[in-house]
């Protein structure tokens, strides 16, 4: 019980950082230990950061869909959806932004 809990809780910190995400002024940053990028390299500031914003709370969302298995119980096989699942997601969120969210955003 207390491993879903610490997990949702993550997952909600994740989510609330996504609704920051909208009301900031500047570019907010994705990438760990990595500068955000300069507003003068971002085309629409606002757009940028609301795209950004809408795929942290879908990713925390997803998250704490993903520890739900953690409810099963110590030695529950339920686990490796949670920990292949929290992998996958993170690759994806990163292909996400690399893709689809950066190349939009950033002038060319």
């Amino acid at each position: 019980m207390l491993g879903f809990i610490i997990c949702a809780l993550v997952g909600l910190l994740v989510v609330g950082l996504g609704f920051w995400c909208f009301r900031a002024k500047k570019p907010v940053g994705f990438w760990a230990n990595a500068e955000a990028p300069e507003a003068k390299n971002i085309n629409d500031v606002t757009g940028y950061n609301r795209a950004v914003g809408i795929l942290l709370i879908i990713f925390g969302i997803v998250f704490v869909l993903l520890c739900l298995p953690i409810l099963g119980g110590q030695n529950s096989p339920g686990i490796i959806v949670s920990i292949l699942g929290m992998m996958f997601e993170s690759i994806a969120a990163m292909v996400v932004y690399t893709v689809v969210i950066e190349p939009k955003y950033t002038k060319k």
